[in-house]
């Protein structure tokens, strides 16, 4: 153990002659320390830790080929005629990412969110916070649109009202129900 007290003597001495070099040092490692703690984070977020779905191996994501996309996303219509010939899977739903704008409840803002079909939370076996799922029928071609919110956009932008369900969101100029 005396040989490691000496080590580290001689090197604080070494690091106290040379302030730059120290520093230098001292800021390496310290970058090297932050970028691993982020990467394994992300590996830990997203390779290591389960999905918060039950069965989550069961899980699988489709994709369309297009001339100019190599995926794609799925187009409605197939994926109504894919949900009809399905003899494959146990259920399957769709969802489609989008961005509006947000007014009529103070600041306006961009939201992001997804267009879905009415069984996706059935199949992702989540309920919600509080209201009700989509009922089916209610994600048809030109059907009355309806809108779930998340608990954070709910508790921020509607102070956790609960009289909020029934009412409705404006997004993009338009007024939609929020699921009750």
């Amino acid at each position: 153990m005396g040989g490691l007290g000496q080590d580290l003597r001689y090197a604080s001495r070494q690091l106290r002659k040379n302030p730059g070099f120290a520093a230098v040092a001292v800021l390496t490692l310290a970058l090297a320390i932050g970028a691993n703690t982020a990467l394994f984070s992300v590996v830990n977020g997203v390779l290591l830790n389960p999905l918060p779905f039950p069965q989550p191996d069961q899980l699988i994501a489709l994709h369309e080929s297009k001339p100019n996309f190599e995926g794609g996303s799925i187009s409605y219509s197939n994926f109504l005629d894919w949900q009809k010939d399905n003899h494959t899977f146990t259920s399957m739903a769709i969802a489609r990412s989008n961005d509006w704008s947000l007014t009529g409840s103070g600041e306006a803002e961009q939201v992001h969110g997804e267009f879905i079909s009415s069984d996706l939370f059935r199949v992702l076996r989540v309920k919600p916070f509080t209201g009700r799922w989509f009922l089916p029928g209610e994600d048809r071609i030109g059907g009355a649109p309806i809108a779930l919110i998340s608990r954070s956009l709910w508790e921020r932008k509607f102070s956790g009202v609960p009289d909020i369900l029934g009412q409705g969101i404006t997004l993009d100029g338009r007024s939609i129900p929020l699921s009750v």
